[in-house]
């Protein structure tokens, strides 16, 4: 096949045309969410978007200057959470997503993981010498040694230990690798854009998320019976290190703490154990609209103790609702924390007992926390995030030109 050239001289008065292949989208979780207002974004800002999408049935339709492809995955696709999954057949929808990039003419496609769309979406990109953008949203490497860990507690502790930190490492390595196709990488915190700058040798950038302020606010609490609430939002999952919860609640009681309850949102293996283990929570399952903001404003602590996280969308969330958190020191939500200002840092369990007595123990200190968070959550806007990615759009494009040298084949000689 021909390499397609879709390269134009300027894009002040024509927008960038970008085929985005993101590998959660329909799902509930942040990338899922992030990568919903990215489309949403462009479709505000009249900006041509082709969206090749996971779904229940495959179909093709438009929604003004957004088109989209959505491509039913095979019954052999393995489960990877509640509703993602891995489809080992997505390829064969190759030539479908072909014909959209050929009818599109993308100026650049944006692939999101290390997944059966993704890996469409880069291959597509080579294919096609489109120059293609990656963007890193989870932290794929510590989800599976953490449901490993869980598969093989039957083990020594010394053997599992060393069969997850293997798999772990090789994950990583693998997705490095990946990450060396794009040639700009987009990460959501310092972190990893050191590791990935450094392991793929491309430019990376900040990719950072925004929050609805409007939708998450403290004006939405509708309790006042004095309960200090703990509250958790997300997947009850092993890789979410919600059993710290039960430890947590354990430990407040030892120290003579009475006056509080936990309010757990989210669905997950682990809520069958939780429930049985904690003596005072109230579960909602999952929600979400204005019932997930009325359950984030009659919160008086957030609790995030997940060591896998890349960003946490929920940190900023509960921030939006006047409510500090409390989350670990690995992962990326250590980053979306100012500490002492919109919340705390914590090293491990005694940390996680001692920041909650010190907020439930002090209401004047919480109340200024609370001011404070909802003051950050204002500063963070999803337009900024988003003008941040199509300037980084524009970024590839220009790399892509400047190091492009083709030989006799038409094929990119890089």
């Amino acid at each position: 096949m021909t390499a397609l050239v879709f390269y134009r001289s300027s894009f002040v008065n024509s927008p960038i045309k970008v085929a985005f292949f993101p590998d959660s989208f329909l799902e509930v979780n942040g990338a899922a969410m992030t990568c919903r207002r990215l489309v949403d974004y462009a479709k505000e800002n009249d900006r041509p978007m082709l969206v090749v999408h996971a779904d229940k049935r495959s179909r093709e339709w438009s929604d003004g200057c957004i088109e989209y492809l959505s491509l039913k995955r095979s019954p052999l696709a393995i489960k990877l959470d509640e509703e993602l999954a891995y489809d080992p057949l997505f390829q064969r929808h190759t030539n479908k997503a072909l014909r959209a990039l050929m009818d599109f003419r993308p100026d650049v496609i944006h692939i999101t993981g290390l997944n059966d769309v993704g890996i469409v979406g880069a291959y597509l990109a080579w294919k096609l010498q489109i120059p293609l953008i990656g963007s890193w949203h989870t932290n794929l490497h510590e989800f599976a040694a953490e449901r490993l860990k869980k598969l093989l507690r039957f083990l020594p502790a010394k053997m599992a230990n060393s069969v997850v930190g293997l798999a772990e490492r090789k994950i990583l390595d693998g997705a490095i690798l990946y990450y060396k196709m794009p040639k700009v990488v987009l990460a959501p915190n310092q972190e990893l854009i050191d590791m990935l700058g450094k392991g793929t040798n491309r430019t990376a950038r900040l990719m950072a998320r925004g929050v609805d302020t409007a939708l998450f606010a403290p004006e939405k609490r509708t309790v006042s019976d004095g309960i200090f609430r703990i509250g958790f939002v997300g997947r009850l999952r092993p890789e979410k290190n919600v059993a710290l919860l039960i430890d947590l609640e354990r430990e407040l009681l030892a120290a003579g703490e009475e006056n509080f309850r936990f309010l757990i949102v989210g669905e997950g293996s682990e809520r069958a154990v939780l429930e049985e283990k904690l003596k005072f929570a109230d579960f909602t399952g999952f929600i979400a609209g204005e019932e997930l903001s009325e359950a984030y404003a009659n919160m008086d602590v957030f609790l995030f103790p997940s060591e896998t996280d890349a960003y946490g969308n929920v940190i900023q969330e509960a921030a939006a609702s006047g409510v500090p958190s409390i989350v670990s020191d690995k992962g990326g939500p250590k980053f979306l924390v100012e500490e002492v200002v919109t919340g705390f840092v914590a090293s491990g369990l005694p940390d996680f007992v001692r920041f909650t007595r010190e907020l439930l123990n002090d209401r004047a200190r919480l109340e200024r926390m609370r001011i404070d968070c909802r003051r950050s959550a204002l500063s963070k806007s999803w337009n900024a995030v988003f003008e941040g990615v199509f300037d980084a759009y524009a970024e590839t494009i220009s790399l892509s030109r400047k190091n492009r040298r083709v030989d006799g084949n038409g094929r990119n000689s890089e």
